[in-house]
């Protein structure tokens, strides 16, 4: 699809922004954009669009887009010069895209809303390393090379950022109920030392750009 786009081809840059809207509106909301985050995709998908020259052939391209998308959206943010409410942060990334469908249980929205609420103040109390990590390792459901494309890391530092992140939030919050049950070191509940952060735990999925 990248080559189609590189050739001037209309439709095949639609399809790009179509496929990739969903998760690049989630990463910018995750790291601060609040009600402005379709801005910030907008502008992102611009600067993507320009600088694919400097593509790398074969990479994969959601990792290379989502680190434009957390770029602009530090730039909105430092411009605006406003702390983002939780709350508010909170109402968007609810309404970025559907946890669940409409036709289900009420009371299980509920839950799920709740359950996401719980996860997103937790993540207001980890360091902007460790926030970032997780977001991109669960909430957008990159496996870890890919994270470590987007944020510019070595795997190693993602690696040992993503094991204190996570030993962090095993002593904030319950682990049952946050999303992150099956995530690296959290199944077996707070303080037992058990899991690793390396390569296949987790819940992230690998996706190809």
């Amino acid at each position: 699809m990248i080559a189609r786009v590189r050739s001037g081809e209309p439709e095949a840059y639609a399809e790009l922004v179509r496929a990739y809207t969903g998760v690049a509106l989630r990463a910018a909301v995750a790291c601060g954009a609040g009600s402005e985050a379709e801005d910030v995709v907008q502008a992102a998908f611009f600067k993507a669009y320009r600088s694919l020259g400097e593509f790398r052939n074969g990479a994969p391209f959601r990792p290379w887009l989502l680190r434009i998308v957390v770029n602009e959206t530090s730039n909105t943010v430092r411009s605006a010069v406003r702390l983002r409410a939780l709350a508010g942060r909170e109402a968007v990334l609810l309404g970025a895209e559907p946890l669940i469908p409409e036709s289900a249980d009420p009371a299980a929205a509920a839950v799920a809303e709740e359950q996401r609420a719980v996860l997103i103040a937790a993540l207001e109390k980890l360091s902007e390393t460790q926030r970032l990590v997780v977001t991109y390792r669960y909430l957008l459901e990159l496996d870890e090379a890919e994270t470590a494309e987007a944020l510019g890391w070595p795997p190693g530092t993602v690696k040992s950022r993503l094991h204190r992140a996570l030993r962090k939030l095993r002593r904030i919050m319950p682990v049952r109920g946050s999303g992150l049950e099956h995530g690296p070191g959290l199944e077996h509940g707070p303080g037992s030392g058990q899991g690793s952060s390396g390569p296949g735990g987790g819940t992230g999925r690998a996706v190809s750009g």
